[in-house]
């Protein structure tokens, strides 16, 4: 089980389902007016596919993580006012609805919360290499609309 950090970022990469609520908690502090939190859930179709039964998430760990922590850097540069931030994301095998992926941010206003909080889950899928394989009805293949990876950047559309 993923366990809270004492400091003001957590990222992740776990096999085991992820503590969204202890996220969410955990990033709820009295400077912060607004927590925004995004889930990425398995679901039932997915480009040319309407009979996506599960998928399986895999990761180079240490790179992911690393590519995890320098979101959350390039996030704090572009919003310096941002209290706490979260990203975790399964790998392994997980079925249809399960969350694969949460973002959560703190901040004193909702702007910025709900600004970062999409920053980071749209830079996650193009700076961190973490794999996705489709599971079908009829057989299996790694996702389609795949990106190279890019290094991250605080700034928009960089």
């Amino acid at each position: 089980m993923l366990a809270p950090p004492a400091g003001p970022d957590w990222v992740a990469c776990s096999e085991d389902p992820l503590p969204v609520d202890a996220a969410v908690v955990w990033a709820t502090e009295p400077s912060a007016g607004a927590v925004v939190s995004f889930l990425g859930v398995v679901r039932d179709h997915a480009e040319g596919r309407t009979d996506v039964v599960a998928l399986t998430y895999e990761a180079y760990l240490s790179e992911a993580e690393r590519g995890l922590r320098g979101i959350l850097e390039a996030a704090r540069r572009r919003w310096p006012t941002l209290c706490r931030l979260a990203i975790l994301h399964r790998t392994g095998r997980l079925e249809l609805s399960e969350t694969s992926v949460a973002v959560v941010v703190s901040a004193p206003h909702r702007a910025e919360a709900f600004d970062a909080a999409r920053y980071c889950i749209d830079t996650l899928k193009e700076a961190v290499p973490i794999w996705k394989q489709e599971h079908w009805a009829d057989g299996s293949g790694w996702g389609l609309g795949a990106v190279p990876i890019r290094p991250v950047s605080a700034e928009p559309g960089a």
